[in-house]
């Protein structure tokens, strides 16, 4: 049995959380401990799934023996926690972004070759079904040679004011969202990018005290000349009937391709509430017939994704037989280069910015 310590206790720890606590009723891993810097959310967690805490992840790491760890920390904090991990020889899970700067995410990349340890990072929109079907059309050359395509995702505004209003200054709707897409759309189409363009405004949040984008319209231009925008913000209205709204659409030679990720069929309408769209793809709690949560959708799926490739690996497979099947360090090396040089030309006030990798 595959034993796994969870290093931050928050919002997204949280699924990790209920991941493993699942798979471990299941039989297949053990649960061992997390480690949180603040103790009124260690505390929280303990109580919810009866693992040990600890402020100190070192010492959670040296008590506990763990067989991997996974890391959900704010992403400022993932490099040191990472090489950290890393150097004990630990296979890991880290959130994404792998680091918020390009030498970091390089720095984590380059450890875990050297040291022969399992790094994965969690891009969780590759496990959505609809997107794993248009990376399927588009790997099949139903749309020809892709030509331009549009991104568009957004947060309610809450969650940097009333949720992260401490940690959003050192973030942006890049780090925090434009992420996911730009992983996911240079993974279904298959091509290096270049160059960025970009400019950003910083306004309502600011004006709220939270000093940080409110949003930031990226150009990123890959090899062959396709050019793909990616329009990110977290400033919608609290009212809106979803916490993100997201969709993407491909234009090849041949044809074209549209996901709605944020309505994806089912809504209603209730008092003081208002209207309400359900991603069940994503998230999707129900019970076993025992009465214990369980826990589905994609957004589980990356996490568990990971004891499997760890089973994978003590079964005598290779991580190289894993290249291309799952997001690793290299996969982080080349997101977190383009979310840099958007912030990059942002800075420069839509400078163009080339890309390195």
């Amino acid at each position: 049995m595959i034993k796994i310590c969870v290093i931050g206790g928050g919002a997204f720890g949280t699924n990790h959380l209920r991941a493993f606590k699942q798979m471990e009723r299941k039989g297949e891993v053990k649960l061992l401990a997390l480690s949180d810097l603040n103790e009124e959310i260690l505390e929280k967690q303990q109580e919810s799934f009866g693992v040990k805490g600890y402020t100190d992840f070192r010492q959670m790491l040296e008590a506990e023996k763990p067989d991997a760890v996974t890391i959900a920390t704010p992403d400022h904090l993932h490099k040191d926690i990472a090489l950290e991990v890393i150097d004990r020889g630990l296979p890991l899970l880290v959130e994404k972004p792998l680091d918020v700067t390009v030498q970091g995410a390089r720095e984590i990349d380059r450890k875990a070759r050297e040291k022969g340890v399992f790094l994965q990072v969690d891009f969780h929109k590759r496990y959505d079904p609809y997107h794993r079907e248009a990376e399927r059309i588009v790997k099949s050359g139903e749309l020809g040679e892709i030509q331009y395509g549009h991104v568009i995702m957004e947060d309610v505004i809450n969650l940097p004011r009333d949720c992260f209003p401490n940690w959003a200054p050192r973030s942006s709707p890049v780090w925090f969202l434009g992420v996911h897409f730009y992983d996911l759309l240079t993974w279904i189409i298959k091509k290096k990018p270049v160059r960025v363009v970009a400019t950003g405004i910083k306004r309502v949040l600011r004006n709220m005290g939270v000093d940080t984008y409110d949003s930031v319209q990226a150009k990123v231009e890959y090899e062959d000349g396709i050019s793909l925008t990616f329009d990110t913000s977290w400033i919608l209205p609290e009212e809106f009937e979803a916490v993100v709204n997201q969709e993407f659409r491909l234009v090849g030679d041949k044809g074209m391709i549209e996901v709605d990720s944020q309505y994806r069929g089912m809504r209603g309408c209730f008092r003081k509430k208002g209207m309400k769209t359900f991603n069940l793809g994503f998230f999707e709690k129900t019970e076993d017939k025992w009465g214990n949560e369980e826990y589905h959708g994609y957004g589980f799926e990356s996490i568990m994704d990971f004891v499997y490739n760890l089973r994978f690996l003590r079964q005598g497979g290779k991580i190289e037989d894993l290249k291309g099947k799952v997001a690793m360090g290299e996969d982080g090396v080349v997101t977190t280069s383009i979310a840099a040089a958007v912030m990059e030309s942002v800075e420069k006030q839509g400078i163009p910015v080339g890309i390195r990798l």
